[in-house]
């Protein structure tokens, strides 16, 4: 299904015709990426750091990670619902905003309880302003470079795990674990000052209302996109959540260079993010079954090759790519199934990334608890790919019976 009459152009000299706007918005767009992508993980390597301060185990600490994930999962259909009638720009800032005092509340926190909660609020503009971010650059983008425009916006959170998450790692080692949050809520004052000046009216964009958006919680394409994310992706999660100690313990990697490994996973997302955008506009679908099958595949070879420190090496970029490669075409064939309720579609891929996370992490716990050792969650993740393209091959099927049937 075509979103073309759900997507219109700005007046002629707003937008069509001025390249310098559209990329000044998308650098926008992008930024908000960034500083929720650095927000969302950087948490995970100062959990040492934030136990300590608070008085508290590194696994209690741990619970903050969840407590941003729960927010995500929560936030993106319930925001995108309420806020069907509110203009998009509007939208926008307004997501910033509760993102930017989330993180300060952050630094701020007296104690764990008021931690918990301030993670909770940061997490709950995450997938609302990634999906009504798609859906801007969707409609700022010139014809036929729908998924691109998508992948440009993406581009902030696969560039935060090269610069940001580093960065803020850094500074949370050396200044306190509360410097990197400070960090992270500048990128946010900086994101709502860019959105403000360098966004365009978005007039053009139709508005819809609460109801039609639950309206694509009645369409199963939608649901079977999102479990094809939930799933597929799943697999990425349960490598790159015990990826340090696979490479020191298995790899023989020195501690030292897993920062090194973190950022070339990091580029591995950047050039996948890039390549999905191209996948996606120029053949959705098999773009989705090229980069799933991919991803299985490489998956797969980790098993064997995260025995040496550099096959172990390039299979994490190659991992880092072949996962990134598919959030374009997620987010564009479900801005495509969701028809005439796509805020709430495009913001549900996000949290449905934020179930793989947390779904990957725990069944590659398991694996790992059950003696297999830090090479399975690999061997699972090969699986969940597997299992993924089923999902996708299924959704095609019945999106052809239904195409039939129809006529």
């Amino acid at each position: 299904m075509s979103t073309s009459t759900s997507i219109r152009p700005e007046p002629a000299g707003v937008v069509a015709h001025h390249s310098s706007v559209r990329t000044l918005a998308m650098v926008a767009l992008a930024l908000g990426g960034f500083g929720i992508g650095t927000t969302e993980f950087v948490a995970m390597g100062l959990l040492p750091d934030i136990a300590a301060s608070l008085g508290i185990s590194e696994p209690t600490a741990g619970h903050v990670i969840s407590a941003y994930a729960l927010g995500v999962v929560v936030g993106a259909p319930l925001i995108a619902a309420l806020t069907a009638r509110v203009q998009r720009k509007t939208l926008l800032i307004a997501l910033m905003t509760a993102f930017t005092l989330g993180n300060a509340a952050t630094v701020l926190a007296p104690n764990y309880g008021v931690v918990m909660a301030a993670r909770f609020v940061a997490g709950l503009p995450h997938g609302a302003y990634f999906g009504v971010a798609a859906l801007v650059a969707a409609h700022l983008a010139e014809r036929g470079k729908r998924a691109k425009a998508v992948a440009l916006v993406m581009m902030g959170l696969s560039v935060a795990n090269v610069v940001g998450v580093p960065a803020a790692s850094w500074l949370g080692q050396n200044l306190g674990w509360r410097s990197a949050f400070v960090l992270v809520a500048g990128i946010g004052t900086a994101t709502l000052v860019a959105i403000w000046s360098w966004l365009p009216p978005l007039a053009a964009m139709r508005m819809t209302n609460p109801l039609t958006e639950l309206g694509a919680l009645r369409r199963p394409q939608v649901w079977m996109t999102l479990i094809i994310g939930m799933v597929g992706f799943g697999g990425m999660f349960a490598v790159y959540t015990y990826i340090s100690t696979t490479l020191t313990d298995v790899a023989g990697l020195s501690r030292s260079l897993v920062p090194l490994a973190l950022m070339i996973y990091g580029l591995g997302m950047v050039a996948g993010n890039l390549l999905g955008g191209r996948l996606a506009d120029r053949a959705l679908v098999p773009g989705l079954f090229v980069s799933m099958t991919a991803l299985g595949v490489l998956l797969a070879v980790f098993v064997i090759a995260s025995h040496n420190p550099y096959t172990a090496l390039v299979l994490v970029f190659g991992v880092g790519a072949a996962g990134a490669s598919m959030v374009p075409g997620l987010q564009t064939r479900l801005m495509d199934v969701a028809a005439d309720a796509q805020t709430l579609a495009a913001s549900l891929n996000h949290a449905a990334l934020n179930i793989a996370n947390a779904f990957g992490a725990w069944i590659g716990g398991v694996v790992i608890a059950a003696g297999y050792g830090y090479t399975a969650p690999a061997a699972v993740g090969a699986l969940l790919a597997v299992a993924g393209l089923v999902v996708l091959t299924v959704a095609v099927a019945m999106e052809r019976r239904s195409a039939r049937s129809s006529r």
